[in-house]
């Protein structure tokens, strides 16, 4: 495509072999410009990490671009680097969009069939964000991150980030104490 040569995909990661590495910088180079950095261990729940920024946003218009079956091809990798991994905490997978504000999917969950539906189901949020995106979100977000709850199997807010950081909980937003700034 035409976009491709402006646009830049970035993969940030450790604990991951290059062969996985190099079938998902396949899949994202034929979109994109690719930027990849394998950087040392940080957090040390996670045995491997990976983060892919995707340069626009999370929409219909992503997905009829990109194609279907590519992205189809690219939630296949992040579910072969789990099975690859076993069971536990040893893998997790944020997938951030572009956009304002920028969504994001973070993919930690210890066991590998409730990740494998977390993967499957990322695209159903496109039908909610519209309403995610409405009143009720805290003024300033310039990021929402979702987490899949494992215990319905559903994608959720988790986090909304700006100036100030909020937790969603209980129906609403409250602002995290721990967390003042972006990260």
């Amino acid at each position: 495509p035409a976009l491709a040569g402006m646009l830049r995909a970035t993969m940030r990661y450790y604990g991951i072999s290059p062969w996985e590495a190099e079938v998902l910088y396949g899949y994202l180079s034929s979109h994109f410009d690719v930027s990849q950095e394998e950087v040392e261990p940080f957090d040390p729940g996670f045995v491997s990490v990976l983060e892919v920024g995707v340069p626009l946003e999370f929409s219909a218009a992503f997905f009829e671009w990109f194609t279907f079956r590519r992205w189809d091809k690219v939630k296949s990798i992040f579910k072969e680097i789990k099975r690859r991994r076993g069971s536990g905490n040893a893998l997790m997978v944020r997938v951030g969009f572009a956009g304002s504000p920028r969504i994001a999917f973070v993919m930690d969950t210890a066991d590998r069939r409730m990740f494998d539906n977390s993967v499957e189901k990322m695209d159903f949020v496109l039908e909610l964000l519209p309403y995610h995106l409405g009143p009720g979100l805290p003024e300033g977000t310039s990021e929402l991150a979702y987490t899949f709850d494992p215990g319905t199997a559903r994608w959720r807010q988790g986090r909304a980030t700006g100036e100030r950081s909020y937790t969603f909980s209980g129906g609403s937003w409250a602002l995290d104490p721990q967390r003042v700034e972006d990260p």
